[in-house]
């Protein structure tokens, strides 16, 4: 695996103010923390981290991050991107201290690959029900993502998270019996396979007869 590089300075001032200013001069306020160190504040260029983050494809990604000016690196891991909810612009981001030589735990996405035979013969639908599981593993082991293969399914199977292939290195920490994905039937299949009601024919019951005897019917 290549190190994703992005060099960063060191930040003096810290606070919402000082935040802010550096946001409108196209600079991300971050930290760097974990790994028995002391939390250390830096900013990097907004542009440098998004052209990562698409060069990576990957919310897994590890960074070799580069103090400019010295001699200190380190590899490191986002574990968080504060975003601004109406621009959607990077606010903040914490950045975790990483060894290369020691396991990490993090949640990879699952993709699903084919046509399951459930759909295309037996008018099915495929029901994505879980679709990230948690994996352990070296970060220069970190898959992009895990596939699960849904095509051999018919109409009520399903593939669980010990049917997914994982890479050399990797190990499965969530629940093996969790369901990825099911083949269930569409709701329109389920509405038409349901059984009318039983109807009454109207000449299948004969209207009741009441005999009068023949004073009652002189009477009448």
């Amino acid at each position: 695996m290549s190190d994703q590089i992005l060099e960063v300075n060191a930040r003096a001032e810290r606070g919402t103010g000082a935040s802010r200013r550096l946001r409108a001069a196209g600079k991300i306020p971050a930290v760097v923390y974990g790994g028995g160190k002391q939390t250390v504040p830096i900013e990097i260029d907004r542009k440098a981290v998004l052209d990562l983050l698409k060069k990576s494809g990957t919310e897994n990604a590890v960074f070799l991050l580069k103090l400019a000016g010295t001699g200190q690196e380190r590899h490191t891991m986002i574990r968080e991107l504060d975003i601004d909810p109406v621009s959607r612009q990077i606010r903040h981001i914490d950045f975790q201290r990483v060894v290369m030589t020691e396991k990490v735990r993090v949640q990879v996405h699952v993709e699903l690959a084919g046509t399951a035979e459930g759909v295309k013969n037996e008018g099915g639908i495929v029901d994505f029900v879980t679709r990230e599981v948690e994996v352990e593993c070296l970060p220069g082991d970190i898959p992009r993502h895990l596939t699960a293969d849904v095509s051999g399914l018919h109409v009520g199977q399903h593939i669980e998270a010990k049917d997914l292939a994982l890479p050399p290195g990797v190990v499965l920490l969530a629940d093996a019996g969790r369901v990825i994905a099911a083949v269930t039937h569409s709701r329109l299949a389920v509405e038409e396979e349901a059984p009318a009601e039983t109807l009454i024919e109207a000449e299948s019951a004969e209207p009741e007869v009441i005999r009068r005897g023949k004073g009652e019917a002189e009477e009448a």
